[in-house]
């Protein structure tokens, strides 16, 4: 049996070890862009509580590329929507660049969710009346940021992601890949803490995926950008450095990609994906 699929299905057998595993490399790990602890998340009322996320903890370093697995259910949207501050915690903490943002109050929120965060979702979420310059530069718009300075930051990110050529374009003209790259673009403009990307290549054909992943991938290499994505797709989680798979609310393990080619790496994700599932064991 693969090393990094024996602590995965370890992990998976002694959760409580697992448990003690994080909370001792939270103690190692202060500097650490984001930090969860204990996070709690439930749903119903009295008598009829559903635990959507059940006593999670985990961190992530700065400049780490980390994917969220799991089944529907599992928790893993629910996570993200809490880290995103789109939903409030049960009970628990979730600390980014060192600040609870558990306790913030939604004026706080809202600015924190601004400065700090970076998004990219399925669906682009682009404006359609809004060039794809207007689209990347709106956050730094709306902060007020000096024109010169906005022209500059939009149009060096735009080389760098390659849609410089289509800055005047409005969204409707371009390609499903040149409206993701765009999401990234304006999801890095104002130089995020963590960027979370849900389901990022859902809406995409497969050339326009493999685009928006090699792009994810070159701004984790090149610029250290922080991000974390959720997806249910394996080849999708086979770009990140390390990738948590979760069940039932609970962690159930993860694999770190280390130095392996990304082939290998994806296929340690199905084989952990079968373990996940219950459908086959895995077989040395």
């Amino acid at each position: 049996m693969d090393l990094n699929l024996f602590r995965c299905y370890n992990q998976y057998r002694s959760p409580k070890g697992t448990q003690k595993v994080y909370e001792k490399q939270e103690e190692i790990y202060m500097d650490d862009i984001l930090r969860v602890e204990h996070l709690e998340k439930y749903y119903g009322t009295k008598g009829n509580v559903t635990k959507a996320v059940d006593d999670i903890s985990f961190f992530v370093d700065q400049g780490e590329y980390v994917g969220i697995m799991g089944a529907s259910g599992s928790g893993k949207t629910t996570l993200l929507n809490c880290i995103s501050t789109i939903d409030t915690v049960t009970s628990g903490k979730i600390y980014i660049n060192g600040k609870d943002i558990t306790h913030l109050n939604s004026k706080s929120l809202s600015k924190f969710r601004r400065d700090e965060l970076g998004f990219i979702f399925q669906d682009f979420s682009l404006l359609d009346n809004l060039t794809i310059y207007d689209n990347i530069a709106l956050a730094l718009t709306i902060n007020n940021v000096p024109t010169d300075v906005i022209k500059k930051k939009v149009e060096h990110v735009a080389k760098q992601l390659g849609i410089y050529e289509i800055l005047q374009h409005y969204p409707y003209e371009t390609s499903g890949g040149q409206k993701q790259r765009c999401a990234c673009a304006r999801a890095i403009i104002n130089e995020p803490k963590l960027v979370l990307a849900d389901e990022p290549t859902g809406a995409l054909d497969s050339h326009s995926a493999q685009m928006l992943l090699e792009t994810m991938g070159d701004m984790n290499e090149k610029l250290k950008t922080t991000f974390i994505m959720v997806t249910h797709d394996a080849l999708s989680a086979s770009y990140a450095k390390r990738v948590i798979f979760l069940k039932d609310g609970k962690i159930y393990c993860e694999l770190q990609r280390g130095e392996k080619e990304r082939r290998k790496f994806f296929n340690e994700i199905l084989d952990s994906i079968a373990l996940l599932g219950g459908e086959r064991k895995y077989v040395s």
